[in-house]
C-alpha cells in the first residue's frame, strides 16, 4: 500500500510520532474536510513503513453508535454465549492506532457524556469532598460561579 500524500504544515508529524512513542492519545480537531483523516492515514502508513506501527483501525462514528459497538459484546451462538471484540478492543489487543472519525456524531450515553462534557464547579466540589486535601482549581469554576458561591463551596 502506498503512503497517502500529506503535506505537513507545522510540527504535527513530530508531535504525533512522539505521542505514539509514549503511547499517548491524540485528539485532532478541525472542520470537516480539513485533512484529519488523511493525516492519520499518512501517520499510520509512515510509522508502519518504519516498522514501528501496526495497522490503523478506523471507526466511522454515527448517532446510533454505542459503547458496546466499540468495546464489544456477548452474543449467543447456538447454545453458547461468546464475547465478540469491538474495533476498540481489537485495536488495544493488537496495539493498532484507533481513529474514531467524527466522534461528535456519536450518541451521548451516560458513560460517554462524562468524557465530552465540560467540568463544572459542582463536579469539582464532589471531587473535592472525596479528596478534601485539594482545592478546587480555578479552571473548574463555571461561568455562573461568583465569589460568594466559591466561598460557600469551600466549606
Amino acid at each position: 500500500m502506498r503512503t497517502p500524500y500529506y503535506l505537513p504544515i507545522a510540527d504535527e508529524v513530530e508531535v504525533f510520532t512522539a505521542a505514539y512513542g509514549k503511547r499517548l492519545p491524540v485528539l485532532l480537531k478541525g472542520p470537516t474536510g480539513c485533512g484529519k483523516t488523511r493525516f492519520v492515514e499518512y501517520m499510520a502508513s509512515t510509522l508502519k513503513s518504519a516498522g514501528d506501527a501496526p495497522p490503523l483501525v478506523t471507526v466511522a462514528c454515527h448517532e446510533d453508535l454505542t459503547g458496546s459497538d466499540l468495546v464489544g459484546r456477548y452474543l449467543i451462538e447456538g447454545d453458547e454465549t461468546v464475547w465478540i471484540d469491538g474495533p476498540l478492543t481489537q485495536a488495544v489487543k493488537t496495539g493498532a492506532i484507533c481513529y474514531l472519525d467524527e466522534i461528535v456524531e456519536a450518541r451521548r450515553t451516560r458513560s460517554s457524556s462524562s468524557i465530552r462534557s465540560p467540568i463544572t464547579a459542582a463536579s469539582c466540589r464532589s471531587t473535592r469532598r472525596a479528596r478534601s486535601s485539594r482545592r478546587i482549581p480555578t479552571s473548574c469554576w463555571s461561568s455562573r460561579t461568583t465569589p460568594a458561591t466559591r466561598a460557600s463551596s469551600r466549606t
